[in-house]
């Protein structure tokens, strides 16, 4: 299994992108909001020009916020420099656009925008939905280093629900996918990637479709708690995110918690809701996925904790993520918190990647 990182853009931060390729870690992936972090592609030019074999990559780009054209055109650049080590994954918006009070791209836009940045990314021509008209696109000047087609950009779908899943069958060479519970949650995960391929006329070569699954990880000291201070302090603000979809998942849809939840859904709905209802949408994602605020630290017990990240002694965590690699999973992306983040990076790199 490969072990990669998703990284919450800075354009100061380069340095961390940098450590994670001398330590061996596959993958970076630059996270998109607007409203949250730097401009992911400006962060990934700064990477590219320090690194020379991590793969890069967005993790994920927004199809809401961004046209395809610009996406396509902003991930080429990036594989211009970084040729043939440049990934691009989309997603239709989850804290991008409801930071700013707005619900995620629906699925049928979704599926439209996926349909026209696929061949562009290839650098062909690709038919641009506008105003009831499809107009045909694509770069008409590809030849003179300003993008790169002529290596592959791989094309990486989120999908955490059912019809996200299919649409990455539909049209991706991979998928972005929440972390399972456990390796046989997987099976559900590729017969809904596959359907969705086979409703498209496609057919999913296991071996070549590359799976990656969000989360954080926390190597355990002999004897440490679930809840230490030094477990919170390094994947803490990955288990409130978790928190804080799970209560958009409430206010947009009404859907309730799960179990994991449900010592602390009371009084974290009573918190949240103090707040004026006109600009919660801003509170919601305070510290996303970066620290957590202090007036959140009581919502991190053991059960949230276990629930949202990976915890445990080297051997658990090395024998889960051998059986999620024997199901099918290809990598797994850590997003500690910000102030932790290289102490993670070390000890991962040390107990972790050589084992897997």
């Amino acid at each position: 299994m490969d072990i990669g990182i998703c990284v919450a853009s800075h354009v100061g931060d380069t340095d961390y992108i940098v450590r994670a390729e001398a330590l061996g870690y596959s993958h970076a992936w630059l996270a998109d909001s607007q409203m949250l972090w730097s401009d992911c592609y400006a962060a990934l030019a700064l990477a590219a020009t320090r690194t020379s074999r991590i793969r890069l990559g967005t993790g994920v780009a927004i199809s809401g916020t961004r046209p395809a054209p610009n996406n396509a055109s902003g991930i080429a650049t990036i594989n211009a420099l970084a040729p043939g080590r440049t990934f691009f994954g989309i997603g239709a918006g989850n804290t991008a656009l409801r930071v700013m009070g707005l619900p995620p791209q629906r699925i049928a836009e979704f599926d439209r925008y996926l349909a026209t940045i696929a061949p562009l990314l290839r650098g062909e021509e690709a038919r641009l939905p506008h105003r009831g008209r499809e107009l045909p696109i694509r770069h008409i000047m590809p030849d003179a280093g300003f993008v790169n087609f002529a290596q592959p950009i791989p094309l990486y779908i989120s999908g955490f629900g059912p019809k996200s899943l299919a649409l990455a069958g539909k049209h991706g060479d991979g998928a972005v996918l929440a972390l399972p519970a456990h390796p046989q949650a997987m099976a559900g995960i590729w017969r809904r990637i596959e359907e969705g391929a086979r409703q498209a006329g496609r057919a999913i070569d296991r071996a070549a479709y590359y799976t990656t699954a969000l989360t954080t990880m926390v190597v355990l000291d002999a004897g440490e708690a679930v809840d230490s201070p030094r477990v919170k302090a390094e994947c803490g603000a990955m288990a409130m995110a978790a928190v804080h979809f799970a209560y958009d998942q409430f206010r947009n849809f009404g859907r309730e918690p799960s179990g994991y939840l449900h010592g602390i859904w009371d009084d974290y709905r009573a918190m949240i809701e103090s707040y004026p209802a006109e600009r919660r949408h801003q509170r919601i994602h305070g510290g996303h996925n970066c620290w957590v605020l202090p007036e959140e630290e009581r919502f991190l017990t053991p059960q949230v904790l276990r629930a949202t990240t990976m915890i445990g002694s080297r051997d658990e965590l090395v024998g889960r993520l051998r059986g999620l690699a024997e199901a099918g999973l290809d990598q797994v992306m850590i997003l500690p918190n910000w102030d932790t983040r290289f102490d993670v990076l070390e000890r991962v790199a040390k107990d972790i990647v050589p084992n897997v």
